[in-house]
């Protein structure tokens, strides 16, 4: 936890692009492989569900602090952050817990679930072994609350400066429903079985920040502009006799649009369409406040697909 703390610490307080990238490199060339896959894992959005609720937290932390529960809900919005507060209000450790981040992430994915008297035991432990950085970032990750301002696209540079593999190949091998939990640092960037996977999409390729002038960009006349689209980004992947939409936020939807299937018979197999998913009804666009009744579905009938019909806007 110390090393992850110790890279949190230099994301968290510099806005230069380089130096994050430069910070990351660095864990990934010196963090065991475990680690690395969390920290991709947590750094992408693929976090741990919520194991205890903050008021379970709450009360534990003023027990843990020998302070009422009336001082420490008083502290705790002018503090403004719940596990900083925890991290505040705390007494000094009285042991050194040397586990390393993936250990911790099981301790945190094994509360789910468990009797609270258990789930208050293991916590107040974690909180006795750690300091104030590693408690912090621990209470973060069992409060689901993680956030760091970095992007995909910084760590996959990183990784590239780490491993020497070529930025869209990492890209690439990061797409898809992998979690910490199910793959391994060998299986996403040392082997072929990474793309085994005949439903892996390619990056959604997405607007960033100007990193320099407009004035840079060169004249208008060598830009095109293309019409912003009220839908939903998805990308259409037909290899094989199959085929497969995945949403933007990585979410395979293939269930919740049939109708598409029929796209099959127009592109070759593999073909992959990154486009736009949108309601679409006697040559216009529908509102997309109606797409939303198509993904809140489990069971997409045939009256709704009627009543609300989609269409496959492709852009490239």
């Amino acid at each position: 936890m110390k090393r992850f703390a110790e890279l949190f610490a230099a994301l968290d307080t510099t806005t230069s692009t380089n130096a994050k990238v430069a910070a990351m490199a660095d864990y990934f060339r010196s963090a065991p492989d475990a680690d690395k896959v969390w920290m991709m894992g947590l750094l992408s959005g693929r976090r741990p569900r919520r194991a205890v609720t903050a008021r379970q937290l709450r009360i534990w932390a003023a027990e843990a602090a020998g302070i009422p529960l009336w001082l420490f809900e008083e502290a705790y919005p002018i503090v403004g952050d719940l596990a900083e507060t925890i991290a505040l209000v705390l007494p000094r450790p009285k042991a050194r817990d040397a586990r390393s981040l993936s250990d911790w992430m099981a301790l945190v994915e094994s509360l789910r679930g468990q009797p609270e008297e258990a789930q208050k035991a293991a916590i107040l432990s974690a909180w006795n072994g750690l300091g104030s950085a590693g408690r912090f970032l621990f209470n973060k990750l069992i409060t689901g609350g993680f956030r760091v301002g970095v992007s995909q696209k910084l760590m996959t540079r990183a990784l590239a400066a780490a491993t020497g593999i070529e930025e869209n190949v990492l890209a690439h091998r990061l797409m898809g429903d992998w979690t910490p939990d199910n793959t391994t640092w060998d299986a996403l960037f040392q082997s072929d079985s990474a793309l085994d996977d005949h439903s892996k999409p390619y990056p959604f390729y997405l607007a960033y920040a100007l990193e320099g002038a407009p004035e840079d960009l060169g004249a208008l006349s060598e830009w095109a502009a293309e019409r912003k689209w009220d839908g939903i980004r998805g990308q259409y992947i037909h290899r094989g006799d199959t085929w497969f939409l995945w949403s933007r936020g990585e979410e395979l939807v293939t269930d919740k649009f049939p109708e598409l299937e029929t796209l099959m018979k127009i592109i070759p197999p593999g073909t992959v369409l990154d486009g736009e998913i949108m309601p679409w009804k006697e040559d216009k666009p529908l509102p997309f406040a109606d797409l939303q009744k198509r993904i809140g579905r489990k069971n997409v009938s045939k009256r709704l697909m009627i009543d609300i019909p989609v269409i496959f806007k492709a852009y490239d």
